[in-house]
């Protein structure tokens, strides 16, 4: 039996102000659009935006 496409693609998340980055999943069927999340950045040591690069 034939597999069809998968929903979930691993994304990579940028944050905004430096050049650290995140690897996450997101499924493609309830979220189209590019996401952006407030998350902890280590380089900074605070919260930061964190938007979608793009798939790998």
């Amino acid at each position: 039996m034939a597999k069809g496409k998968e929903a979930r693609h691993i994304i990579k998340l940028v944050s905004s102000e430096s050049n650290h980055c995140y690897f996450t999943q997101k499924n493609k069927n309830n979220s189209k659009e590019r996401i952006s999340l407030k998350k902890y950045d280590p380089v900074l040591r605070k919260h930061v935006m964190y938007k979608e690069a793009g798939k790998l």
